[in-house]
């Protein structure tokens, strides 16, 4: 169970820090994400949600975990947009941060050093089992990171690859078990020569 980290030294301001929440589809990323924004919340410290507006799977503005648990945000197009939005908050939550552009990792530098506590969650691979877009950066900078595991649909085990069940090759392509599934390591990279033997033939 991740601990929140000490905001404040006695007689200091804010110290700032960056958490990154990684894991791969259905891990449960937004779900500790919107766990620790409500902890936030009952600390009765302000507390800002961002979410890229491409993410409309549940909801066109709330983060919306898989299992249905919500929390108001704000859609922002681009990263720097963030810095404009977040007022006097004292933690700010970003959501589908892979989705965002590279100005993201700076945009969470510039807020931490501010002295605010920045919450991130993504995905840490993409669908091909490479790093996706801005997400090995934000590991880089962040002070404390948590990466989830779903189950293998497959076999059972821990699962730390999204698997796209359909051949088309778009890096972001948004959808739910209609179109990944969460894999091990194994039954991943065995489905990917699957599609690479069926593209061959």
């Amino acid at each position: 169970m991740f601990l929140e980290p000490q905001s404040k030294i006695p007689g200091e301001h804010n110290t700032g820090s960056i958490e990154v929440v990684c894991g791969c589809m259905f891990s449960g990323k937004t779900e500790e994400l919107i766990r620790r924004l409500r902890r936030a919340t009952i600390a009765k410290q302000q507390v800002e949600i961002f979410k890229p507006a491409v993410d409309t799977r549940y909801d066109d503005e709330d983060v919306v975990s898989h299992n249905k648990t919500a929390i108001r945000s704000t859609p922002v197009q681009f990263a720097s947009d963030i810095l404009l939005l977040t007022g006097e908050s004292d933690v700010v939550g970003i959501d589908e941060a892979q989705f965002f552009d590279d100005q993201i990792v700076d945009v969470c530098r510039k807020l931490a050093n501010s002295g605010k506590r920045v919450i991130v969650a993504g995905l840490d691979m993409d669908a091909n089992g490479e790093p996706f877009g801005p997400m090995p950066q934000l590991l880089a900078i962040a002070e404390f990171v948590t990466k989830l595991h779903a189950i293998c649909t497959i076999s059972g085990s821990l699962a730390s690859f999204s698997y796209k069940l359909t051949d088309s090759e778009k890096t972001v392509e948004l959808g739910e078990a209609d179109i990944y599934e969460a894999r091990n390591r194994k039954y991943f990279y065995e489905g990917q020569q699957e599609k690479k033997d069926k593209k061959n033939q």
